[in-house]
């Protein structure tokens, strides 16, 4: 992979502010796609995107803003799409085969394609002919809010070529972002899934009033049932407790289920108060119908789609997944949740 890439960043929404902004304090120019053509006077005029993560600020200089995603595709090597899942088939519709051709893709997306219910790169390759070479993922416990503030997050890049992902993780690590090397670009795509939708069954415990005893019982559960989903779909590293000496990225142990791209980030959606997922949850724990808390709430809670596209793909793969099943059936068929709650309770350990 060439150095010094042009770099193109597709979402506007709170996740790819935080992005830009750690590419911008390493100094790369970015070219940022910003669906609605009026907010880029506003961006470039106040130095911070306006409508979300309005704390975290730019260096201007190193941005071209555009409101045609073909633009920044043409004038880009290293694309980041930063779009919530439900909305990536919509946001890529402008782009085809030509404009993508050689592109190096690198997925923020915590979601599987609704629909046909596929990791991203299975739909990039079907779309646009990308090879599995050059996709790359960058996901972890790293909330946006935190980057604005810089405090320190730890961001793992997966990818099946170790020397490219070293080189695009390269790109984000900064005083207050460390990153960790991982080449297993499947599994920690399905984990991303996966804990969002447990994520969200937390949140409706806690609208449901259960406590801290319960919630800490539900998530080591949750925990278990998601690495029996990953072993099922050939996930690595599904151990705990056993390391070899070194990992590839040269770090003191090797990656195993309890590093932060699968238990940590599982157990950050879970318990903070910026997971938005964890909200979502909450608000039907309370009562809400699925429209009024989508309504209510100004981002997308990727649990949501994922429970569905999980379901259909579990018909197939036979993972015994209970708890994230009655989450589904909440959110989709409108089982009451604590009838539901109480489904879960009895398979708890």
């Amino acid at each position: 992979m060439k150095e010094n890439l042009r770099i193109g960043v597709i979402g506007n929404g709170s996740w790819a502010t935080a992005l830009v902004k750690i590419l911008t304090d390493n100094h790369h120019p970015v070219n940022w796609w910003i669906r609605n053509a009026g907010s880029i006077d506003s961006i470039k005029s106040r130095r911070h995107n306006p409508h979300y993560l309005p704390s975290a600020y730019f260096d201007v200089s190193l941005l071209d803003l555009f409101s045609s995603v073909k633009e920044v595709a043409e004038k880009s090597e290293l694309l980041v799409l930063a779009v919530p899942s439900a909305y990536i088939q919509d946001s890529l519709a402008p782009l085809d085969k030509e404009v993508m051709k050689g592109k190096k893709i690198l997925s923020a997306i915590k979601g599987l394609i609704p629909g046909p219910d596929v990791l991203l790169n299975d739909y990039l390759n079907k779309q646009f002919d990308l090879p599995l070479e050059n996709y790359f993922a960058v996901l972890g416990p790293c909330h946006a809010e935190e980057v604005a503030a810089e405090k320190l997050s730890y961001l793992t890049f997966s990818g099946i070529d170790v020397e490219a992902t070293k080189q695009v993780a390269s790109l984000f690590q900064t005083n207050y972002i460390n990153t960790i090397i991982n080449t297993d670009i499947l599994g920690v795509q399905y984990a991303a899934v996966l804990k969002n939708i447990y994520a969200l069954g937390a949140g409706i415990a806690h609208g449901l009033e259960y406590g801290d005893n319960f919630l800490s019982v539900y998530i080591a559960n949750a925990a278990d049932e998601m690495a029996a989903f990953l072993r099922k779909v050939g996930a690595q590293h599904m151990v705990v407790g056993e390391h070899e000496k070194k990992d590839i990225s040269g770090r003191r142990k090797d990656i195993n289920y309890a590093a932060s791209v699968y238990l940590g980030d599982l157990l950050v959606t879970c318990y903070s108060l910026y997971s938005r997922n964890r909200t979502f949850g909450a608000m039907i724990g309370k009562g809400y119908t699925v429209q009024s808390a989508q309504l209510e709430m100004n981002m997308v809670a990727e649990g949501y789609y994922a429970s569905k596209c999980i379901y259909n793909i579990n018909k197939k793969l036979g993972a015994e997944i209970p708890m994230a099943e009655t989450i589904y059936k909440i959110l989709w068929e409108r089982m009451n949740a604590e009838q539901g709650f109480k489904m879960v309770e009895e398979v708890l350990v």
